[in-house]
């Protein structure tokens, strides 16, 4: 069968990468921070990913993958190689924002945050039982209490929002297609909505809504981690 995932991963990565050398702004001077992002955020991604899998809450179609002969604590090279690509893509379409067009502080206020980060918490509780949207709403939860708390001016920026909505509207094409094939399936006790047969489907076409949850928190810890460090090693020069 057609190794569908290692397919998407080279296109999320194949523009960005070939842009990074040419380009109006030079993206691959941004290596350390973008590498210290990938390797921080993405290791405890990784972590989640492989706890998971193991748990049961999602799985991947061997169909479409690539025979490696070995796999990351259980998840397939191919997984592991989306926390790597996807943090790459998506902060070099930051960095044009940045470039291109003026950011600007918009309305912001601490308490709206952490009502939001509680409301996402008293979610997790009432769903325990759905292990994927327990995390899923959690992590997003502690993002919130995290930016309000220590960095505000992340959570005021118009081009972190714009970051965020352009990022989603590549990840809904890609994650369609993740799950339509399906190269990725997920226990329907993990998540909203279950089987197709119920009253709710609990899905975005046949994208688990658990997966916006799941992306919003790993697109802004990325972001808000690789900003951390550039600002302390480039910026600050």
């Amino acid at each position: 069968m057609l190794q569908y995932y290692l397919i998407l991963d080279i296109l999320i990565l194949i523009f960005p990468l070939l842009f990074s050398f040419k380009w109006v702004f030079p993206f691959y001077k941004n290596y350390k921070p973008l590498f210290a992002s990938i390797l921080i955020v993405g290791g405890v991604f990784i972590l989640w990913d492989i706890l998971v899998t193991a748990r049961g809450d999602w799985w991947f179609n061997h169909e479409y993958l690539v025979d490696f002969g070995f796999s990351i604590g259980g998840i397939p090279i191919e997984e592991a190689l989306f926390f790597i690509v996807v943090p790459y893509s998506c902060i070099f379409i930051y960095e044009n924002l940045q470039y291109f067009f003026e950011d600007k502080e918009i309305f912001f206020e601490k308490w709206i945050y952490y009502i939001i980060s509680a409301f996402l918490f008293i979610g997790a509780i009432i769903f325990y039982h759905q292990e994927y949207t327990v995390l899923a709403l959690l992590s997003v939860s502690v993002f919130f209490v995290i930016a309000a708390t220590w960095f505000p001016d992340l959570l005021q920026s118009r081009n972190f929002w714009v970051y965020i909505l352009i990022s989603f509207g590549a990840f809904i094409i890609f994650n369609y297609l993740l799950t339509s094939i399906p190269v990725v399936l997920y226990n329907p006790e993990a998540i909203w909505g279950g089987t197709v047969n119920q009253v709710w489907y609990g899905r975005f076409i046949t994208i688990p809504f658990e997966d916006f949850f799941y992306n919003f928190s790993m697109l802004s810890f990325y972001l808000l981690v690789y900003r951390f460090f550039k600002n302390r090693w480039i910026d600050s020069k």
